[in-house]
């Protein structure tokens, strides 16, 4: 067994599974990967069978873990999870799911030891979700750049496909080392608008899991995230005819794409110029919306 990870044993068939992963720690815009993790935890069976070794890959004194202290003592202890779970959709079909942090340590151990829990289990796929800032109005539909092996998926649903560097994380060194094995892999990045990459994005949310279906089959329950979804963007919305400003800075955006027929046949470029004070006009709305639960009970 590994040094990094501990198996913990089951009375359900783990072979052959798909895995979907999503990690917290790289980037969460729209708080995408907070919401469908409590999304899915809320709402599916799940059991823990694989716990990783945080000893081995957090640093505490970054990450610190909660301590909840009771008048004078110390009540209760939560350490983070970093661990793979074995869950059922909404149509009772298993899948397995790695979620948690994100490690800080141990990088190319920890894909060995998922690659070796791949071989153990016979994971079938690896499918993963996160979300980065990107200067798109979200009056589009949120946008999607798609990675991995699924050259069908790439063609359906990436409409921005850059050439550049970027930062490492940790589950794009998955998707490369188990895409070199020859293991089915997909990865959505999902492009929230940038002034509200802050703030909790139900369409953000909703999207990676229609992406996942689209992916694996899976079947999810979604009516909560849509009506949540319809509420926020109505709130937006209304906060713009209140604010001429933000406004025309949604309005540039928008002017700023191609039209299309949609969101899986219109390519996303950058926008041709980007008024050089968009982030100063949207901290009025960033403000408004961080409030917004505190004012309005129905959104917490």
């Amino acid at each position: 067994m590994s040094e990094l990870y501990r198996i913990y044993e089951s009375e359900q068939q783990i072979q052959g599974l798909p895995m979907l992963a999503m990690l917290s720690g790289f980037t969460d815009s729209g708080q995408t990967i907070s919401q469908l993790s409590e999304h899915l935890f809320a709402h599916l069976d799940h059991e823990l069978i694989v716990s990783f070794s945080n000893d081995e890959l957090l640093d505490y004194r970054s990450r610190r873990p909660l301590l909840y202290f009771e008048k004078d003592h110390i009540e209760s202890y939560e350490p983070p999870v970093l661990g793979l779970y074995l869950a059922h959709d909404e149509a009772g079909s298993p899948f397995l799911l790695l979620e948690g942090y994100e490690p800080d340590f141990r990088w190319e151990a920890f894909a060995t030891a998922v690659a070796d829990l791949v071989d153990r289990f016979e994971i079938s796929s690896l499918t993963w979700v996160h979300s980065i800032p990107f200067p798109i109005p979200h009056t589009r539909p949120v946008g999607i750049t798609v990675s991995g092996n699924r050259a069908d998926l790439v063609e359906k649903y990436s409409e921005w496909k850059p050439q550049t560097q970027v930062p490492g994380n940790v589950i794009h060194l998955l998707e490369y080392r188990l895409g070199q094995t020859g293991l089915t892999t997909t990865g959505f990045v999902l492009l929230v608008p940038h002034y509200l990459a802050d703030n909790e994005v139900p369409a953000a949310a909703l999207t990676g899991l229609e992406l996942i279906t689209a992916a694996t089959g899976l079947v999810f329950p979604t009516d909560e995230i849509r009506e949540r979804a319809a509420k926020f963007e109505a709130k937006v919305n209304a906060q713009l005819e209140e604010n001429a400003e933000l406004a025309k800075l949604v309005a540039t955006l928008e002017q700023s794409y191609n039209s299309g027929t949609g969101p899986s046949r219109s390519p996303i470029g950058k926008p041709r110029t980007i008024p050089p004070s968009a982030d100063e006009i949207a901290e009025e709305l960033e403000k408004y919306l961080a409030n917004m639960s505190k004012d309005d009970p129905s959104t917490e």
